[in-house]
């Protein structure tokens, strides 16, 4: 197990083991939840569902499996029924730590599934890595923690040259950030997304068409950032709604997407209610959207969106190191205006504005102003930012421009370690 890389997220998983009987890590397959879980320590059994006689036995007698404690089961999505047996055996003797259990799907979202452990478990998602995390970086991101900072200095903000089309395009699976040619990439994704539509995608719902599916998430991808219209949608699909919005919860659950849902500021204001659809790694999202060179990305329109989509890679990750803590949210309300992201730690707010270019004017801002205004406790945003290709300075009193190089930088510093799964 040597040249592997931590993750961040080790720390949220053994104070999760500190406290609880059952500890369940969920995230889309090829995260790294295998690798984490097996660097727990060496005398903890280890089943892995994904083994036909394994999952016969789950199926079959699944107390023989949890007879030896401590125990990390890989894979129960594949027999949702295994977790009652998980209850049973909390209920007859409990002690912290004494099951870990992974899924390529979300739990939580699975018929039957969220209320089987409630009060025995802890969830934890594992998002893929962020370029960060995966260049290990020491100061972490500390830098997004610093914006609540009531004395934030904008000069000690990392000023550093970006690339965030090659980061878009390497997303943050292991595997595929290990590659360095567009094409091994593309093969690796459209393999990826296979191995989703056939083996996945089956063991979470009966699907009656592959194709319609996939439709789905191209098009999805194709909405990457943006508020998501499902009644458009389905239209585009040429599916009816109930189906589109089914093929979208498969896709959540599958721990491919999340729906960010805006921050309600004022309850009876002309406030969007509609979330804005984001995709859980960036690479897959652009192989998708059919975006598998810098080329590619050239000629479209959008590269606003895919810029965000990007750095939501980050932020996900922030977000994912202190889930009680913290929240991420956007905020628009009917007129237009918006803010991309808007942070939430602790009750205080930062708001995030994302550009593409190095140069910034007080119209960049509005958004913010706006989101501000209709604050019912101007005291809870603590500054608003626009991040933007050039350099740092502040725009007013509680506004900055800070550049988002240090979030997708240009080199990485080294060659990559091999990751085992």
């Amino acid at each position: 197990m040597n040249n592997i890389k931590d993750r961040w997220f080790q720390r949220n998983l053994q104070a999760a083991l500190r406290v609880l009987p059952v500890s369940i890590i969920t995230g889309a397959r090829q995260t790294g939840k295998t690798t984490l879980t097996r660097m727990l320590e060496p005398t903890r059994a280890y089943f892995t569902l994904d083994d036909i006689g394994i999952r016969a036995q789950a199926e079959r007698n699944p107390d023989s499996l949890l007879a030896t404690r401590p125990v990390t089961l890989d894979e129960v999505q594949r027999v949702p029924q295994f977790l009652l047996a998980v209850k049973r055996a909390v209920d007859s003797r409990r002690h912290a730590g004494d099951f870990v259990l992974t899924g390529s799907a979300n739990l939580l979202l699975m018929q039957h599934s969220a209320d089987t452990l409630a009060g025995r478990a802890v969830y934890l998602e594992l998002p893929p890595f962020c370029p960060a995390e995966w260049q290990e970086r020491e100061d972490k991101l500390a830098p997004l923690d610093r914006l609540f900072d009531d004395d934030f200095d904008w000069q000690a903000w990392p000023d550093e040259p970006g690339d965030w089309p090659r980061w878009l395009l390497r997303g943050g699976y292991p595997p595929a950030l290990q590659l360095d040619s567009e094409a091994d990439r593309g093969l690796w994704f459209a393999a990826y997304i296979q191995t989703y539509l056939e083996r996945d995608l089956r063991q979470l719902s009966a699907v009656s068409s592959l194709a319609d599916f996939q439709r789905i998430m191209a098009l999805a991808a194709q909405r990457t950032a943006r508020l998501l219209n499902q009644a458009n949608l389905a239209r585009d699909a040429a599916l009816s709604h109930p189906t589109a919005h089914r093929y979208l919860n498969l896709l959540e659950t599958g721990c491919l997407i999340t729906r960010l849902r805006p921050l309600a500021t004022n309850p009876s204001g002309a406030l969007v209610k509609a979330p804005k659809l984001m995709w859980n790694d960036c690479g897959l999202a652009a192989a998708l959207a059919g975006i598998r060179s810098s080329g590619d990305l050239a000629v479209r329109m959008d590269a606003g969106f895919w810029l965000e989509q990007t750095l939501f890679q980050t932020l996900q990750t922030w977000r994912a190191l202190e889930p009680q803590r913290r929240k991420l949210h956007f905020w628009r309300d009917r007129a237009g205006r918006e803010v991309d992201y808007i942070l939430e730690q602790d009750g205080k707010l930062v708001a995030l504005e994302v550009k593409t270019g190095s140069q910034v004017t007080t119209g960049d801002t509005a958004g913010i102003r706006a989101f501000r205004d209709s604050l019912k406790r101007k005291t809870t945003l603590v500054r608003g930012v626009v991040l933007h290709a050039g350099k740092a300075r502040p725009l007013d009193r509680d506004d900055v421009a800070l550049p988002w190089g240090w979030m997708v930088p240009a080199e990485e510093s080294g060659p990559p370690p091999r990751i085992t799964r």
